[in-house]
């Protein structure tokens, strides 16, 4: 990758990834809240929706930023002339490799962000003082594993894009497919991190997170939070790919 299109991807992707990342906050807000321990109303029910938007306004640019161009790069290197059947392995690939990169990123914000989503009356700057002092930097990055394994999912629906009008409804319906499968990891991750300091959960074990979900809630608390979560990343998938593939086009 030339550095015209590594300026592109870093540009388009962290443009890409805020827009929709603030567009879409309050669906976040509430999903957040009907996967917490305590419930939705005592979480917050629908005041200070906003809540953690500072986290987000933060994290987003430089954690799609880094997705897109680990994704970019990680094309070019595995790109092979051998196969086109090998088209979509390398997609797959070099979508799961990014999301390891993002992640860095992206879970110390989504730590900060759904703690203070089911607690608005804390500031996000609170929230992150006490995080720090009571667990140190790794405290931020409780849930990672759950995180990658659920984003490296949800990556694997990434292809190759023709049009910017293609990509971005492939990457609505592919989104909201994607959503409904791993949202029990996605309920996994939002325990795990909202857990309190030193219990089984704060581990990060994925499988007792979710097994203590279904022991409690069944499957229905296995897929809490379905619906906001499918139409957020429905319409996240339509604007962020179309608007990414646009912006790059233009940019090159």
């Amino acid at each position: 990758m030339d550095r015209g299109d590594f300026l592109a991807s870093l540009t388009a992707g962290g443009l890409a990834g805020m827009c929709v990342d603030l567009v879409l906050f309050p669906l976040d807000t509430v999903k957040t809240r009907l996967q917490s321990p305590q419930g939705f109303k005592k979480a917050g029910g629908f005041h200070g929706i906003y809540a953690g938007v500072p986290s987000t306004a933060v994290g987003s640019f430089p954690n799609a930023a880094a997705f897109f161009v680990t994704y970019e790069c990680m094309k070019t290197v595995l790109h092979t002339d051998a196969s086109p059947y090998f088209g979509p392995v390398t997609h797959m690939l070099a979508a799961s490799l990014g999301e390891v990169v993002a992640c860095l990123i992206r879970v110390p914000s989504e730590v900060v962000k759904q703690r203070a989503q089911v607690s608005p009356t804390s500031s996000t700057l609170r929230i992150l003082s006490n995080t720090v002092c009571e667990e140190g930097i790794l405290g931020l990055y409780r849930g990672y594993k759950s995180t990658v394994l659920r984003e490296d999912l949800w990556s694997w629906k990434q292809g190759h894009v023709v049009d910017s009008w293609q990509s971005a409804v492939c990457g609505a319906f592919a989104g909201g497919f994607a959503a409904a499968v791993t949202t029990p990891l996605d309920v996994a991750k939002t325990r795990i991190m909202l857990a309190k300091t030193g219990s089984k959960t704060a581990t990060g074990n994925v499988l007792p997170a979710l097994y203590g979900v279904w022991r409690t809630q069944g499957v229905p608390g296995l897929f809490a939070g379905v619906v906001p979560r499918m139409s957020a990343i429905s319409l996240g998938g339509f604007i962020f790919l179309g608007t990414y593939d646009k912006i790059r086009r233009l940019l090159l």
